[in-house]
């Protein structure tokens, strides 16, 4: 049985990897590639529901996740941990300052910074629409046997920082014309 017939995976799946390794490890890459194709999916339908795109959305998740450890994001952090430039950094501000989801304040300690900060709206929707899907989460992973869970979040962990460490590739070159 081969890895694609393990994880249920659509052909092509293993593409990657000979059909004479590990099927077992190759079938729990495939699965995390369906599971990235899934969050990416989810993301984009719910950004699309909030009517903002898929950085807006990451924004705000962002802002929200520092703001729950009480570690407000200036607008230079922010933008390095989106990946974009302080002027559309500025721009997203300005579109989610306008619908409401968030908004510039005072840093709590640096008088000359601000921060961004979500708002009582941008938190009730955040958690209108997810909730019910992060219990399922939760439901789903305590399903996974106790003493597997160590192993699991070990393997995800080690991928995570895996997939963190690479740097970026070379730009593709064109085929050599005939």
């Amino acid at each position: 049985m081969d890895a694609r017939t393990i994880a249920g995976s659509p052909p092509g799946a293993g593409y990657w990897y000979d059909d004479e390794g590990d099927a077992s490890a190759v079938a729990m890459l495939a699965a995390v590639r369906r599971l990235r194709h899934a969050d990416h999916e989810m993301r984009r339908r719910i950004s699309a529901g909030m009517d903002m795109n898929t950085t807006d959305l990451e924004a705000l998740r962002r802002v929200i996740a520092h703001e729950s450890v009480e570690d407000p994001l200036t607008l230079l952090r922010l933008a390095r941990l989106l990946g974009i430039s302080g002027a559309s950094t500025t721009k997203l501000l300005d579109r989610l300052s306008r619908s409401g989801h968030l908004r510039r304040a005072p840093h709590p300690t640096d008088r000359r910074a601000l921060v961004v900060r979500a708002t009582d709206h941008a938190h009730e929707e955040v958690r209108d629409r997810l909730a019910v899907m992060h219990e399922r989460m939760l439901e789903v992973a305590q399903q996974v046997p106790l003493h597997s869970r160590r192993a699991v979040a070990e393997f995800l962990d080690a991928l995570a920082e895996h997939l963190d460490e690479q740097a970026a590739p070379d730009p593709l070159t064109p085929a050599p014309r005939r």
